[in-house]
């Protein structure tokens, strides 16, 4: 998982970069996105930014909670390597914490050819045109 997030960070101009990670159950996944999201139900990976108080500088970048059950299932149904999607999900919510978002289409299109970019430094296909994406 370090590689991953050292990966999805390459090119923040820090020295030092602070990042929780917390691994969930669908309960826990489900009450956090209806509780930060207002949506139902589990999701596969939720990112919480840090925001310092004004004038605090701070190396935390943020948090990332992943739903272990709903990620597995996930793989599996779209029949890629466990791994692969792992590795796509933690890039995907550190370029959140980054100021990325997928809100339109113009804003996707970005997102997704970064998370492809950093994926195939990985040596992970593109999650967006392998096989099971939907």
């Amino acid at each position: 998982m370090a590689r991953w997030a050292r990966a999805a960070l390459r090119g923040l101009r820090r020295k030092k970069v602070a990042l929780g990670v917390r691994i969930v159950n669908e309960k826990e996944s489900a009450t956090l996105n209806r509780r930060y999201r207002g949506k139902s139900g589990a999701t596969n990976v939720l990112s919480f930014p840090f925001e310092a108080p004004q004038g605090m500088r701070s190396d935390t970048l943020g948090d990332l909670v992943l739903c272990a059950p709903l990620v597995r299932r996930e793989a599996r149904a779209q029949k890629r390597a466990p791994a692969a999607h792992w590795a796509h999900l933690v890039v995907h919510g550190i370029l959140h914490l980054r100021g990325y978002d997928h809100e339109n289409a113009k804003a996707a299109a970005v997102m997704e050819a970064r998370e492809a970019r950093v994926l195939r430094s990985l040596g992970y296909p593109n999650p967006y045109t392998a096989p099971g994406h939907e």
